[in-house]
């Protein structure tokens, strides 16, 4: 039977933590032995945890911005709904002439644009060459029902390259008139 130690797959780890004592009772069981190094999975849990914490902050962390501005516009529609309940790597507020007004985090990440560039443009300035001029069509009339509505668009980052991008667009309103619009973006394949 082989021994127990030398089955753990991160022991490594588990030598470090040990103090003086508890090092000097298991060092007889440490020998080499010829094996397949395997991956650190305790490491991988770990990072893929960490990002998992990280992505519900930044979530929490576009909540509480949207929220802010919300309590200036009296938007009928609560923005943390909308951002639970739907994925996305960016967000895009914008006025209701589509003059962008704030982005979070991960449109800069997603398009390659820092958010100040974006701010005060139309989100026009994404598309290009590749767009299709029917989507765009296709977008501006439905951005004129307002009602909440989903499309896929191609869209390029700063460096020119393309990306297929789902959109789900709300518009947000203030007595029953329109007067903003969140877009929650997504690359997809």
């Amino acid at each position: 039977m082989k021994n127990p130690i030398s089955l753990m797959k991160s022991l490594d780890l588990f030598i470090n933590s040990l103090c003086v004592e508890e090092y000097e009772e298991i060092k007889g069981y440490l020998k080499e032995e010829e094996s397949n190094p395997l991956n650190l999975l305790s490491f991988d849990f770990h990072v893929q945890n960490l990002n998992s914490i990280l992505k519900k902050k930044s979530i929490q962390s576009d909540i509480q911005a949207l929220k802010h501005i919300a309590k200036g516009e009296a938007w009928i529609k609560t923005i943390e709904p909308i951002l639970t309940k739907n994925s996305f790597e960016a967000l895009i507020l914008t006025d209701i002439n589509r003059t962008i007004l704030w982005v979070n985090e991960g449109f800069s990440k997603m398009t390659g644009y820092p958010r100040n560039y974006a701010l005060k443009k139309s989100p026009v300035f994404l598309q290009g060459r590749e767009t299709s001029e029917v989507t765009r069509k296709r977008i501006r009339e439905k951005l004129q029902k307002n009602k909440p509505f989903k499309e896929v668009i191609i869209n390029h980052r700063k460096d020119n390259t393309t990306y297929k991008c789902e959109l789900h667009i709300f518009p947000l309103m203030h007595n029953d008139k329109t007067t903003h619009f969140l877009a929650l973006e997504r690359q997809i394949a």
